[in-house]
């Protein structure tokens, strides 16, 4: 059995960073699939879908590397901006390295978390979004 869903969500942009385990635990219940997978894929090319846990203290720590390895540089650091002169180089190269989708096991209709793991939606765009994450449940 497939089930499809998809949660919608405001972002505030700049590495925001938001819990949807509860959206994806909510559309797991209604899909009547008890064991199997769940894939998640955010539909934008600045933004990502992980796990980590939901700590503010960690999202600062989170923002600091990835600002150190990816820097949000507007003139003469990346192509990107040079030829579309948006700004938003940094935020599509944040999303390449932690990525858009993720796929996490399901046993007993529960997802298969550990115990401070929380599923996040990550927006790096320089500019707030409406983001759209496709949920897909697999199994029986």
């Amino acid at each position: 059995m497939i089930y499809s869903e998809y949660i919608n969500s405001e972002t505030k942009g700049y590495t925001d960073i938001l819990d949807i385990t509860d959206d994806v635990k909510r559309i797991l219940a209604r899909s009547g699939i008890t064991n199997g997978i769940v894939t998640l894929s955010v539909m934008s090319s600045t933004s990502a879908v992980t796990t980590l846990e939901f700590d503010p203290d960690l999202f600062a720590d989170f923002r600091k590397v990835l600002k150190a390895i990816v820097p949000p540089v507007t003139k003469g650091g990346h192509t990107h901006n040079e030829k579309w002169r948006d700004g938003g180089g940094f935020s599509h190269i944040r999303s390449s390295l932690i990525g858009t989708s993720k796929t996490i096991a399901i046993a007993s209709k529960s997802i298969m978390l550990g115990t401070w793991q929380r599923i996040i939606l990550i927006d790096f765009d320089n500019r707030p979004r409406s983001r759209k994450v496709f949920v897909q449940v697999f199994g029986e």
